[in-house]
């Protein structure tokens, strides 16, 4: 991925959306789970992207215009987008697809970081990568354990809990 091709304005607005649409899918995840434990990490996870989100939109204030911004429905950027299946799937399945943009994340900030000049963005996007990487470990331990049980969440939704 070459992020050097694309104007500073286009990344951003791509990063914005790519951090909603998973923010998103977390959350509708979250509500569709009855294990309270994956749901708390899921909640977790679009709280993580919406703060993501938050960072990327006073970068682009800052940087481009403090005016209003329209999210494009599609962008020429390379970003990982993750979206919620339009048929069902195993809940394994989608997070193959989260790991797959949260490793895509990873790249995208680690190669969005050396567009700027400034050490605070340059660190904070270096940060934002290693972060996707934890999100991805994250959903990686859930998938170990929903390959195992993949009804686990539908029979036993506290299975874990103690007395």
């Amino acid at each position: 991925m070459n992020l050097h091709s694309y104007s500073l304005k286009d990344i951003l607005l791509a990063a914005m959306k790519s951090e909603i649409d998973s923010r998103t899918v977390y959350e509708a995840l979250a509500e569709r789970v009855e294990n309270a434990f994956l749901r708390d990490r899921l909640l977790f996870l679009s709280h993580e992207e919406e703060k993501h989100r938050i960072f990327i939109e006073g970068l682009y204030k800052q940087k481009i215009s403090t005016g209003n911004y329209i999210l494009p429905d599609e962008t020429p950027v390379p970003v990982p987008f993750l979206k919620l299946p339009a048929e069902p799937v195993l809940l394994s399945q989608v997070f193959e697809s989260a790991m797959g943009a949260e490793q895509a994340s990873h790249d995208f900030y680690e190669e969005m970081a050396d567009l700027f000049e400034d050490m605070q963005i340059r660190t904070t996007l270096l940060y934002f990568a290693d972060m996707e990487m934890g999100h991805y470990r994250i959903l990686n331990d859930e998938l170990k354990i929903l390959k195992r049980f993949e009804d686990f969440d539908t029979q036993w939704p506290m299975m874990n809990l103690g007395p």
